[in-house]
């Protein structure tokens, strides 16, 4: 993946890096931009009033990840404040793209330390089969996930 320049966003999420998330060299753990992105994906679905594990009816929906990937730019270490931007790039009928920004705070400006994607499938898991089968987005939150969209802004 190519350096994703900083898109309209939707989603904001801020936190604060924690020491158990750095490595050796007091930088965080490549492995924690996923985690970073997963959290501000849980966030982002509360605030639309609905989680990523949900039960319609007698039917368990959850979206699975299909592609994940991150490029690093700069480093960030314990204790610095990050803000996680979410942009919805693409929704079709039975998954959703979503590319995600980092910036560490700084007193002058957010600075870009990082970029993702993460593309996720709507599915349902059979109670009886154990079978996980993609299904179209639900259409109320299909319609929320486009007043999303076309609410991102800089």
């Amino acid at each position: 993946m190519s350096r994703l320049e900083p898109q309209p966003y939707c989603f904001e999420y801020e936190r604060i890096v924690e020491f158990a998330e750095t490595d050796m060299a007091g930088i965080v753990h490549f492995s924690n931009f996923y985690r970073y992105m997963e959290v501000t994906e849980h966030a982002f679905f509360r605030s639309l009033g609905h989680g990523v594990h949900e039960r319609i009816g007698d039917v368990s929906v959850g979206w699975p990840r299909v592609q994940a990937s991150c490029d690093f730019f700069k480093p960030i270490r314990f204790e610095d404040r990050i803000k996680i931007r979410l942009t919805i790039e693409e929704i079709r009928r039975r998954s959703l793209r979503c590319l995600y920004y980092f910036f560490k705070e700084t007193e002058s400006d957010d600075v870009l330390i990082a970029s993702g994607r993460v593309v996720t499938a709507s599915v349902r898991l059979d109670r009886d089969t154990g079978e996980i089968v993609s299904i179209e987005i639900p259409p109320e939150l299909q319609e929320k996930l486009k007043a999303a969209q076309e609410s991102q802004h800089l």
